[in-house]
């Protein structure tokens, strides 16, 4: 399953609940990405009541949230939760040569 994602929303918790990522398209959450403690063993990325759980390390929290700043458009991948099956964002396919769009 590839969704687009068009919108996302920061929740960088002041308590025990893991900073996150929550995924939308159309004004629809679907899907979060969840950043665990560095080291730590990542839980198995989940589909609950379609909405996709993507665990991640926090050291990867800023390569997402920059892809998700500076690239468009952008996917959400859920191919479930068999061994072997790729989940992640991913960007669309781009012409060799184009431009790197930089943040100021």
């Amino acid at each position: 399953m590839t969704t687009q994602i068009d919108q996302y929303e920061v929740m960088y918790s002041a308590n025990t609940f893991a900073p996150r990522i929550w995924l939308k398209n159309s004004g629809n959450f679907i899907g979060q990405l969840i950043f665990e403690p560095d080291g730590q063993a990542l839980p198995q990325d989940s589909n609950v009541n379609g909405q996709v759980n993507l665990f991640y390390h926090l050291e990867d929290f800023d390569n997402c949230i920059d892809l998700l700043r500076n690239e468009e458009p952008m996917y959400l991948l859920f191919n479930g939760t068999s061994p072997g099956n790729e989940n992640g964002i991913l960007t669309a396919a781009e012409q060799v040569g184009e431009s790197f769009r930089k943040v100021a």
